[in-house]
């Protein structure tokens, strides 16, 4: 049988919420603000972030390299301050070596091994006639022959940071830790290629490129790094001019028709 509360009696009062309710309750209030915020600051912030670049290629022959040719990825080492990173020129080095229009590529070290004294610092040819004069040596254009070598590319530069600022402070207390705050950098990577052509004794010609990025890390309550890497930039986009370069006759076409105009 169906018990009935008698009709004086007052029903029994709801149970209070408890604290962990109400607490629970802030805290997914809190990381949804949390979140919004982090998307406001977050936008802006990836549009700032990346790379801008910049390539000038100038070639003043029409030679090309053939079948059984190799090329040389050769670093300045003249200048110290300006002398390019070994892992960029394995990186141009690679990157010629591989994918579409690939190139016979020499290795670096085992030409200079070949070549020595004549690549060190203190003795490598700083123009082409310097070179005409080495080749005069006696043995060294046989030398030069077994390699294969019928372009030396002379790599000069380097990745420097060039600018830097903003902040990022972090806190811990009773209820936590956290981090607030915009961190930015900018590296610039300038390298400048000169291409030798030692079969006609000159210079085929250069392909200068400078490649700017920039780098933030905002923190909202955790710091997170978008990092831009013109290096990298500049070692595919580099790699990919001199291809052509080395496989086009006057570098990017024909040119204009001299009978128009």
């Amino acid at each position: 049988m169906e018990r009935r509360q008698p009709w004086n009696q007052a029903p029994p009062e709801a149970a209070p919420k408890s604290a962990t309710s109400v607490s629970h309750s802030h805290s997914v209030s809190g990381k949804t603000a949390g979140i919004w915020l982090a998307a406001a600051v977050g936008l802006p912030v990836l549009a700032a972030c990346g790379v801008t670049s910049r390539i000038e290629p100038y070639k003043q022959t029409d030679a090309v390299i053939a079948a059984g040719e190799n090329v040389v990825i050769l670093a300045r080492k003249q200048h110290a301050n300006h002398e390019a990173e070994e892992d960029f020129v394995q990186c141009i080095s690679d990157s010629l070596a591989q994918g579409k229009n690939k190139i016979e590529v020499h290795a670096t070290k085992d030409f200079e091994d070949k070549m020595y004294p004549w690549f060190e610092p203190s003795t490598a040819p700083l123009s082409t006639d310097d070179l005409t004069a080495l080749l005069e040596r006696p043995g060294v254009r046989d030398q030069v022959a077994v390699t294969g070598v019928r372009f030396v590319v002379w790599l000069d530069g380097s990745t420097d940071r060039v600018a830097s600022g903003g902040g990022i402070t972090c806190a811990a207390g009773v209820g936590g830790a956290g981090c607030m705050g915009l961190a930015w950098w900018e590296d610039d990577s300038r390298y400048d290629i000169s291409v030798w052509d030692i079969k006609h004794l000159e210079s085929a010609g250069t392909i200068n490129g400078d490649f700017k990025g920039r780098s933030v890390m905002p923190a909202v309550i955790i710091p997170i790094p978008f990092i831009a890497r013109p290096q990298a930039h500049a070692c595919k986009d580099l790699s990919e001019q001199l291809k052509q370069f080395l496989t086009s006759p006057q570098g990017y076409g024909a040119g204009p028709d001299p009978n128009l105009g």
